[in-house]
């Protein structure tokens, strides 16, 4: 297994696109250039936040080798899998491991809610298919189903299954997972506002959203955190609690499309089905920016 180690905050990339609808590579170049320059742990291309279900294959490769060069082994890099076919997940993630990332971050099957054994059967079978240690990625919301705490525990004694992104909401269940995982299995937060109890917890960090926009300031939240500073964390939390807030008022990443194009650094452009943020959420946006100083 790498040795390379993911804690702290990694941001799930958002991906740009040009007014045509193309990935605008500049852009993205630029983004991950500008989130380790301002202190980002690791980065996380193609996962939802970067729209991975619109992207063609190639585009997929693409955007996950972008990031992974541009990051030039500064910061690791964890590219996005998924799949509700076990045989077609396994050829995506040896093709996204060829593209120089760390590591790979594979998300449960979505719609087909398999029963928890073949979570077990269908993870074990990508790690063991491929050299690249591999995050698990527990988010019930979107696929339809949960990987339970028992069947985590059970995957992280794979000699090639290094952690889990956590983004069921459930305390108790990701409690049980820090309480009993093996040393170096790592447990990543995947909801911003539970950065703190997560890493009080004693989690290992966050796999944020809102870290596209505010990324010095996230990094700086885990950090105080890791150092047991709680009266920092609490100030941090008190600023960027509204773009937690904002960054969520429609369907991610859709807020977060609109606050980077506030910020100047990318269109304000997704791909259908996905639209721009209502009229409405604009001022949350703008205001959640200044309350951050990031605007």
């Amino acid at each position: 297994m790498s040795e390379v180690v993911v804690r702290g905050c990694g941001t799930a990339l958002v991906t740009p696109f040009t007014v045509n609808g193309a990935v605008d590579e500049d852009a993205y170049r630029a983004l991950v250039d500008w989130q380790i320059e301002e202190g980002i742990h690791f980065l996380v291309p193609c996962g939802s936040t970067g729209e991975a279900a619109t992207l063609t294959p190639e585009e997929h490769l693409r955007v996950v080798r972008l990031a992974a060069e541009q990051a030039a082994g500064r910061v690791p890099t964890l590219g996005g899998v998924s799949g509700n076919d076990t045989r077609a997940t396994i050829e995506q993630a040896k093709a996204v491991a060829d593209q120089g990332v760390s590591h790979l971050m594979v998300v449960g099957p979505p719609y087909n809610r398999p029963p928890q054994r073949g979570f077990i059967a269908h993870f074990e079978a990508v790690a063991d298919a491929v050299d690249v240690p591999i995050v698990l990625y527990n988010v019930p919301g979107r696929t339809g189903s949960n990987i339970v705490s028992k069947t985590t525990l059970t995957l992280a004694e794979h000699p090639n299954i290094c952690g889990v992104k956590e983004a069921s909401g459930n305390m108790d269940q990701i409690l049980d997972v820090i309480l009993h995982r093996p040393t170096g299995f790592v447990v990543l937060s995947g909801d911003d506002p539970l950065t703190v109890p997560i890493m009080a917890l004693g989690g290992d960090g966050v796999v944020s959203v809102v870290s596209n926009a505010v990324p010095g300031p996230m990094a700086k939240l885990t950090e105080a955190m890791d150092r047991g500073d709680l009266a920092e964390a609490r100030r941090l939390m008190g600023t960027l609690q509204p773009i937690m807030i904002a960054g969520f008022v429609e369907s991610n990443p859709m807020p977060m499309k609109a606050a980077m194009a506030e910020l100047g650094r990318m269109e304000d452009i997704v791909r259908l089905p996905l639209v721009r943020l209502a009229d409405e959420h604009r001022g949350k946006i703008r205001d959640a920016l200044s309350a951050a100083g990031a605007l």
